[in-house]
Formats: structure tokens, sequence, C-alpha cells
């Protein structure tokens, strides 16, 4: 597909897609926020595609929401009727959390690689990655508040369950910069790396090491995870042993193991 707001490239079973406004910190306007969730898409509808790395060109990975997006809002959603105009601002805001929301709902797991600023719907974006590495100089916020709103594409909902209910609020209420090193503590980030290079590279090689293992076992394991994270545990386990009864008898729990047995590595169908 074709991508005015991103680069998408495909290296082996690992699909790169990388924010491309650098001119603009990589700010998301209409175009960028509607071409990730159809990049998401392609992604989990591409058999040869079972790994998902997430990125920003340029010195930072997102600003968050281009001002001029919210400027021009209001001319959107101009109606004589107050209860349809109000109708058009709920339809954009479910918009734009549908597509946030595209990385949960992929069935390939998204490694988020961050490096500079992440702020505002940038950290919406990749509250909904599986998995978060840092660089070094990664900054962290959620800008809302200062701008007199309140956060309404994920991290609300988010945020809480990645790093706790106070830090949650903490960063909600103050607005406050967030670095890497207090990140990676409060388990908003999974490793910090030293540098943009550094922290794509084991974004990828991390996301090459999960694309070897069996599509069906990784699909099946984010589906599970995420289930059970909005259930009870009793549900999350009636949940999975559906899914097991369903999906266990595979070829490639043959091929894993085969692979055991003959110190092999097991190749999988896609």
């Amino acid at each position: 597909m074709s991508y005015t707001t991103l680069q998408l490239t495909q290296h082996g079973a690992v699909a790169h897609i990388a924010l491309n406004r650098p001119d603009k910190a990589n700010s998301l306007n209409e175009a960028m926020w509607q071409e990730l969730q159809q990049a998401m898409e392609w992604c989990d509808a591409e058999p040869g595609v079972r790994a998902v790395v997430l990125s920003g060109n340029g010195k930072h990975f997102c600003a968050g929401i281009d001002l001029s997006m919210l400027m021009n809002m209001q001319k959107a959603i101009e109606e004589d009727c107050e209860a349809r105009k109000r109708d058009k601002l709920r339809r954009i805001i479910l918009g734009l959390q549908a597509n946030v929301s595209s990385l949960e709902l992929c069935r390939k797991p998204v490694i988020a690689a961050i490096h500079g600023a992440c702020v505002g719907g940038a950290l919406d974006i990749v509250l909904a990655a599986d998995i978060r590495l840092a660089a070094e100089n990664a900054v962290f916020s959620v800008r809302e508040v200062d701008v007199g709103m309140v956060a309404d594409v994920g991290t609300l909902q988010r945020l809480g369950r990645v790093v706790g209910e106070g830090n949650a609020r903490e960063m909600a209420l103050t607005a406050r910069d967030v670095k890497a090193a207090d990140a990676e503590r409060m388990h908003l980030v999974n490793r910090v790396l030293p540098d943009a290079a550094a922290v794509l590279a084991a974004a990828m090689d991390m996301a090459t090491a999960i694309a070897a293992k069996s599509p069906l076992a990784v699909q099946g394991t984010k589906e599970v995870l995420n289930y059970s994270r909005d259930h009870s545990v009793a549900d999350g386990l009636s949940h999975v042993a559906n899914w097991n009864a369903a999906m266990l008898m595979s070829e490639d729990i043959q091929l894993a193991v085969m692979a055991a047995v003959t110190g092999q590595p097991a190749v999988y169908r896609d």
C-alpha cells in the first residue's frame, strides 16, 4: 500500500512501520491517524507478517496530535443543531479510538521502538502495543490536561494497567515529563537502550525472534493475554481452554516436538 505519512517495509516476517513526518516531529495529522490503522490492518491480514515494529523517523517518535487538526475540529463539526454537532464530535473521537486500538486488535505482536518525545496521542498509541522499548532520550507525557481537555483515545484506560493506578494518576493529573529511566522503573517500557538506532535494532531483533515461533501459538497467546487482562481469572481460564480445544492439535505443535528431539529449529508455515 502507499502511505503519505508512514513508511512500511517488510524484513522477512517482520513489518516495520515508521511514522514519517520528521519535519513535524511526527505529529499526528488526520491522515496519519487513519493510515496507522490501515497499516495495522494490512499487517493483521498479511500471512507473511508475524510481528510488527513501530518507530518514528527523525528526532522524535511522535510529538502528539497535530495542533492544526485540533484547530480544524470546530469547522469539521459545524451544525445548526447542537445535538448533531455533538454527535459528529463523538464519531470523530470514536474514530481516533479505533485508529489506536488497531494495534491491540492486530493478531501479530506489536513492538514500539521509542526515542525522543512520546507525548499525548503518541502515548495512547504505544500503550496499545504489546511491548515498548525506549532510548535513553525518550520522554513520556500525558499532556491533555495542559491543553484543557481529558485524554480520550486510550491512555486513561490502559496506562493504569501498565504502570499502576498511582503512577497513572500522577502522570495524567500533572502532565509531567517521565524520562526513560523512570519509565523503565514504572514498567511503562521493558528496556532502555542507548539511542534511537539501538532501540530500533533491539526491537527488530525481538520481532525476528518472535516471528520464528509458531504463528498460531504467538497469535493465540496475544489473544488470550488481551482477553485475560479484561476478564476475571475464571473467565480467562475458560477462554484459554476453549482456545486450545480448538487450536492445540496443529501441525505447529508436531514441528515443535520434532525440533526439540532433533535439535534443529522448526520452520512453521505462515
